[in-house]
């Protein structure tokens, strides 16, 4: 589509926000009967929004006609999306915001601000075509702005039960120290004794005879309040701290201090690297944070009111699936959520933690079917999770889903095979956990053919459960059982029949 056709379709679908000065609409039905009479609270070039006697009320524009002087201008409104939430993920917006404008052949203008704005133009005309800015926002006054309507968009790091999420990228925690600070690793178990204020001295955990000086962002921002979720409650920071830069800056300075921060915002302090209870590394490369084996990975998302969204919005929204979406993101710093796929023999560490990790009851046969169907395949970074304690599907794994479902559509799997990998963790009894690995990754797959109905059976993945055989991490803690429940993607070849074959508990 050209862009001048495009711009005047563009121009005529539009958001017109009256949510500062709403006024006295009419609403007829063009075929008679109807009449809705109410205050205009807003119209996206399809639908009109009105407060009537009867609620607030979403009606489609083609069915009816405007009366009265509040009916918007069809080809005069500008867009304006507003964003408030999590300061320390807001690099991501002005990139994403100019590659979508970028994509449409559109002007981006980035205009003086504290925060972020920007406008949208008419690369010919000059004409404003949107209006788009971010301000920082403590996560529970963000959530109110969106439901008053006074903002549009929620940047967070955890989904909420009142929106709808769209995941944008991929942001891991780690923990960081100075880079003279002597200590090689810190396990998960040393860190949550160090966060809850066991450990008061680097001697405990294998330092140096010296105070651990414990630093942390404020208590009430959304990273900090995602890593509590995730982490449970922490001892009182030493040191507290309004954002990412200046905690790093921070704990750089000081030999003895440590603190967990975001992977976009570590310079100039050092990396300390992770292990699990079983001394097991816990790498944050990029598949591991994307399938979120790394125990801190955390998505970054953006929350809507479940509502009728602009057009605009709902365009940006689904820009964010695109490929300029996610490379924008990488350029931002974080991890982009493009699917990504590697051997599955290339991770030998998960080979030498499945030998190591397997229980008594894991025998050489569970571990022999498990290395056969890995050879020659590969490991998507689509992984599913659940909520815990329900068979739901987390925020990000139904997000998974739906860019799964879009690849298949597309034909991204020519002449290969699907397979959803069920596994439990090693709590009770291993005939019971296959059993529930099995149903697992069936559970994926239902939920697959539910949204695409459309796909043919045989393209959807076959369903594997390998029980307790393949550990990410240590049955010992709460974390490391929560990376081991998962289902994973394999792809194989074609000709590889063993994966269609039923698993048998």
């Amino acid at each position: 589509m050209g862009v001048r056709v495009w711009i005047a379709a563009f121009c005529a679908a539009l958001v017109f926000s009256f949510s500062a000065l709403a006024q006295d609409v009419t609403l007829v039905a063009r075929e008679g009967g109807i009449v809705l009479n109410g205050r205009l609270q807003g119209y996206d070039g399809e639908f009109y929004r009105i407060e009537t006697s009867y609620g607030l009320l979403t009606v489609d524009g083609q069915g009816v006609i405007c009366e009265g002087p509040a009916c918007p201008d069809l080809i005069a409104p500008k867009a304006v999306i507003r964003v408030v939430g999590a300061a320390d993920a807001a690099q991501l917006l002005p990139v994403l915001f100019e590659a979508f404008a970028q994509s449409r052949g559109l002007i981006y203008d980035p205009l003086p601000d504290a925060g972020f704005a920007a406008r949208i133009l008419d690369p010919e005309s000059r004409k404003e075509l949107a209006e788009v800015s971010f301000s920082a926002l403590p996560p529970a006054q963000a959530s109110a702005a969106i439901e008053t309507g006074a903002a549009d968009l929620k940047l967070a790091f955890q989904p909420e039960a009142a929106f709808s999420s769209h995941s944008v990228a991929m942001e891991a925690l780690l923990v960081i120290v100075a880079p003279d600070n002597p200590l090689p690793e810190i396990s998960t178990v040393d860190l949550a004794r160090i966060l809850s204020g066991e450990v008061t001295n680097w001697a405990e955990v294998g330092g140096p005879d010296m105070p651990v000086v414990l630093h942390a962002l404020r208590p009430e921002t959304d990273l900090q309040l995602a890593l509590t979720a995730r982490l449970g409650d922490s001892a009182p920071a030493q040191t507290l701290h309004s954002d990412l830069q200046g905690l790093t800056e921070a704990v750089a300075r000081d030999p003895w201090a440590i603190a967990i921060s975001g992977r976009s915002a570590i310079a100039p302090a050092r990396r300390l690297p992770l292990t699990d209870s079983c001394g097991f590394p816990l790498l944050p490369n990029a598949l591991s944070i994307k399938a979120e084996d790394y125990p801190l990975a955390l998505p970054v998302m953006l929350l809507a009111p479940k509502r009728r969204l602009p057009l605009m919005t709902r365009e940006f929204l689904d820009f964010l699936r695109t490929p300029a979406a996610q490379d924008a993101v990488a350029s931002a710093g974080f991890i982009d959520r493009s699917a990504s796929r590697q051997p599955m023999t290339s991770d030998g560490l998960r080979l030498i933690n499945a030998i190591q990790g397997a229980g008594e009851d894991v025998t050489l046969a569970d571990l022999k079917r498990l290395v056969g169907i890995m050879d020659g395949a590969d490991r998507m970074s689509f992984t599913f999770r659940f909520e815990d304690g329900s068979s739901t599907l987390d925020a990000q794994s139904q997000d998974n889903l739906v860019d799964l479902a879009q690849l298949i559509a597309t034909g991204q799997f020519r002449n290969e095979k699907l397979v959803f990998a069920g596994f439990s963790d090693g709590s009770g009894a291993a005939e019971a956990n296959l059993a529930l690995s099995v149903e697992r990754a069936a559970k994926v797959a239902q939920e697959l053919a539910a949204i695409a109905p459309d796909l043919a059976v045989a393209d959807l993945p076959a369903v594997e459960g390998f029980g307790e055989a393949l550990p990410m991490a240590c049955d010992e803690t709460a974390i490391g059982r929560h990376l081991n429940r998962r289902v994973e993607l394999w792809v194989v070849p074609d000709f590889a029949p063993t994966v269609l074959e039923t698993s048998e508990p």
